[in-house]
Formats: structure tokens, sequence, C-alpha cells
């Protein structure tokens, strides 16, 4: 008579957490590429890495010897294959444990009245901009980076390197201006530049109504640690974007809250 080992399932708390911590990074994986081509990729490389080890389980030598290229190469091939999510993963992960976000804490907690008083004083005049746009329905596109990547804005970009004030921001807007196409960049409490041409995002599953400024704004927000104000020039509404997901039809005192919080 066969008894059965037990000892096989022994579960230990760092079990557990093994469990929970590849969870969590499928998970953040699943956010990264949910809705755009990258799904599609990632099923594609799957279905290959499991047909490698069925026709290696069934001995057919030629098809193994040639998907085993493709999986020998596997770990290059999905960093090339999945650049762009890779970089935004390695991005959260950053922001997350950045020492902003402690200095943000300590500020929440021991100058929080301060901190909030300033914070008007330098959103105030991009709000203002932002009712002027939509009350005159002109296209507009604000990203707010985080860390300013000159390389990556410099390279297709007017640089402004101006103070932030409403007068500036419309003037760039203006449809008569040689600016106006494309995106504003504010960083480091700055208009760091102006026209800036942005990657589209890659989403497949966006509002019919969505134009290049809308996907540009998405792709930008994607890309980078950035944040974005679109402004429709059909419809003059406001919409915001954020680590590549997008609200629509948002208010002024939705917009005032959301600059508060990410700015």
């Amino acid at each position: 008579m066969h008894f059965f080992d037990f000892n096989l399932f022994k579960f230990t708390f760092f079990d557990l957490l093994d469990v929970l911590l590849v969870a969590f990074l499928i998970y953040q994986l699943y956010n990264l590429i949910r809705g755009t081509i990258a799904a599609n990729i990632f099923i594609g490389l799957a279905l290959l890495f499991g047909m490698y080890y069925v026709v290696k389980a069934l001995h057919m030598q030629l098809l193994t010897g040639i998907l085993g290229k493709f999986v020998d190469v596997g770990i290059i091939a999905l960093i090339v294959v999945f650049q762009q999510e890779v970089r935004r993963f390695l991005l959260l992960v950053g922001k997350n444990a950045s020492l902003q976000r402690n200095r943000a804490w300590w500020q929440y907690f021991f100058g929080k009245a301060d901190a909030e008083k300033n914070n008007y004083a330098r959103i105030k005049p991009i709000i203002d901009a932002c009712k002027s746009l939509k009350s005159t329905r002109t296209g507009a596109l604000i990203v707010f980076a985080k860390y300013y990547d000159e390389q990556f804005y410099q390279n297709s970009c007017e640089v402004i390197e101006g103070k932030i004030s409403k007068r500036l921001l419309e003037s760039i807007f203006q449809k008569t201006s040689p600016l106006h196409d494309g995106a504003v960049v504010i960083a480091e409490n700055k208009i760091k530049s102006a026209s800036c041409i942005l990657p589209l995002t890659e989403k497949t599953d966006l509002p019919a109504q969505f134009g290049l400024r809308h996907r540009a704004g998405i792709g930008v927000t994607e890309a980078n640690d950035a944040t974005a104000i679109i402004i429709s020039e059909e419809t003059g509404e406001l919409s915001y974007a954020k680590q590549g997901r997008v609200k629509m039809n948002i208010s002024f005192a939705e917009l005032e809250k959301l600059l508060n919080k990410d700015f």
C-alpha cells in the first residue's frame, strides 16, 4: 500500500508571498498591454513557446530545431518586442520608489496648507487657459512631464523655456500660431517646449471620435511618466490622460483635483 506524501504540499509564508508577487507582476503586465497590439503579440509568442514544447515532446526534430532558435533568444526577443512596455513598467516601479513620493508624504503631513496654496498658484493659469480654450473650442494638448527627457521631447519640439501663463498658453494654441499644431510640454514649473510631435498610442479599443490629438495624449503617457490634458477642437470637451488611460468630459473642478494630485 502506498501512502500519499503530504509533505509535498507544505505551504509557508514565503510561498504565499512568492505567489502574490508573481500574481501582482502578471496583473501589472496585463494592465500595461491591455487593449494594445502588444497583447496580440504576447499571445502569439505564448503560442509559439507552447508549440515548441509540444513538438519537442512528440520528437518532431525539424520543427523542434526551427522553433528552438526562437526560444533560445526568448528573453532578448521579449525585450526588443516589448521595449515600450518594459520602459513603462520600469517607470512605474521607479515612480513608486522615488524620493519625490516620500517627500510628498512628508509635505502632506507637515506642510499641507502651504503646499496646497503654492500648488493652486501654479495650476491656476493652466485651468484659466483651459477654460478659455474650451469656450472657443480651440484644440489643445498640454503634457505635464515629471521628468523632462530632452532626447525624447526636444527632437521634435520648439524650445520655449517660458514662465507658465494663461496668455502664453492661449497664444500658442491659436490657429494662426505657427506653434499650435502639436503639444505643449510643461516640466520643472516651466513651459519647456511647444509644437511637439508625440508618439501615438497603439490601443485598438478607443472611441471612434478620438483623433490624433487624443491618441498622442494617451501615447505620451504610455511611454513616459507624464499626464496630459486634451481639449477637443470639435466639441470643446476636456479629457485627462494618465498611464495610458483617459478620463473623458471632465469638469474644471475635476481637472483642478487631478492637477493638484499629479502636477
